[in-house]
């Protein structure tokens, strides 16, 4: 790189977890002469409550305003990254001042970055398609992973114009957590949460309605009566909190206690045989990687971009149907060789998608997008 570049990222709001990458990509880019500013509002009404939202000095306040319960954001900043060569934005149809700039661009060069689509969404709608089409008036697109880089190829977006992300988070912290319990720890654990010496199929997130919980709860069930030891493990919160708990009190072998972090998270899955997740697959699939602990899922039709990092060495995608997983579940409970193979891919996988390796990606995509008008 020559001289010297401000590149604006333009954010809705800053979630916690994504606090160590805007770190680290600052750090990253300075090195190469290019100076990195951060612009984020807040989150809506709901959002805030959850408590997640992260703090950077450095970061840069927009304002923000939400409309119809939140479904629009008017959030403008044209006028605050004056001086940039790239702005990047998040590629979303309910973000109002995301239009205006692609009409008129507030830097020489503009780009998204996001899914590529609405994944859970109907792609033939006309949010689609003007997704579709307003991808096509971007300079170039930083895409979450492989399968995004291909829908926004499929809009007729060049491909060399595109950087593939491979979207992560930091693991670190919970990595040295499990490897810091001891064997005396786990079995602590292992009576706090009220398992039994059988293999744990651990469910780990929040509980509403993309994760599937009754779909969940009917394979436990199935898989209780095939193995006598099965034992299901919960953890998260949410608003199908309740279905969970009504099923624990009726079957002593499903254990719900609530939303853990910490060793705790980390105990979890150091005692899971494997992760049950029929429902939508997002970044908590690098929790499946990092632990070395198979995932299975269903072909669903509501997964996030991550489910790209999901193959036949690391994990399993069933069909969509209740008896498909649970044969697949059976299997992998009573299987140690295939188990063992699908553990290996993990820790492989927990190698590819890390956060450093997401930076180092950042960083030599928004090179290439500067060297375009150079």
């Amino acid at each position: 790189m020559s001289d010297f570049h401000v590149v604006s990222i333009v954010q809705r709001r800053l979630p916690h977890y994504r606090v160590p990458l805007f770190i680290a990509l600052r750090k990253s880019l300075r090195e190469v002469g290019i100076v990195l500013r951060l612009l984020h509002g807040e989150g809506t009404k709901v959002e805030t409550t959850k408590n997640d939202l992260g703090h950077i000095d450095w970061a840069e306040a927009l304002p923000t305003k939400y409309f119809l319960g939140g479904k629009l954001c008017w959030q403008p900043f044209s006028h605050h990254v004056a001086g940039s060569c790239l702005v990047i934005i998040p590629q979303e149809n309910a973000l109002l001042a995301n239009h205006l700039a692609l009409f008129r661009k507030p830097a020489p060069l503009l780009a998204f970055w996001g899914h590529g689509a609405n994944l859970q969404g109907n792609s033939q709608s006309y949010r689609e398609r003007y997704k579709r089409w307003s991808t096509r008036r971007v300079d170039w697109y930083f895409a979450y992973t492989k399968n995004t880089v291909n829908l926004v190829v499929e809009s007729g977006f060049p491909r060399q114009h595109t950087t593939q992300l491979n979207n992560a988070i930091d693991v670190e912290e919970l990595q040295n957590d499990m490897a810091s319990l001891n064997a005396a720890e786990l079995a602590g654990l292992r009576l706090a949460f009220g398992l039994c010496d059988g293999p744990v199929g651990l469910f780990i997130g929040s509980l509403y309605s993309h994760k599937r919980i009754d779909f969940l709860l009917a394979a436990a069930e199935q898989l209780r009566a095939k193995i006598n030891d099965f034992q299901l493990l919960v953890i998260g919160d949410g608003p199908h909190r309740r279905f969970v708990e009504a099923a624990s009190f009726r079957h002593p072998y499903i254990r719900y206690i609530g939303a853990r972090k910490g060793s705790e998270k980390a105990g979890a899955l150091k005692l899971a045989t494997i992760i049950m997740n029929p429902g939508l697959i997002g970044l908590g699939i690098l929790d499946s990687f990092a632990a070395g602990v198979p995932i299975i899922t269903t072909d669903c039709g509501l997964h996030s971009p991550e489910i790209a990092y999901l193959e036949p060495h690391n994990g399993v995608i069933t069909s969509n149907d209740l008896q498909s997983y649970v044969a697949a579940c059976a299997r992998l409970l009573t299987n140690d060789i295939e188990h063992s193979r699908l553990s290996a891919g993990c820790k492989a996988a927990a190698n590819l998608y890390t956060l450093p390796k997401m930076v180092e990606n950042f960083t030599q995509g928004i090179i290439q997008a500067i060297e375009l008008k150079n």
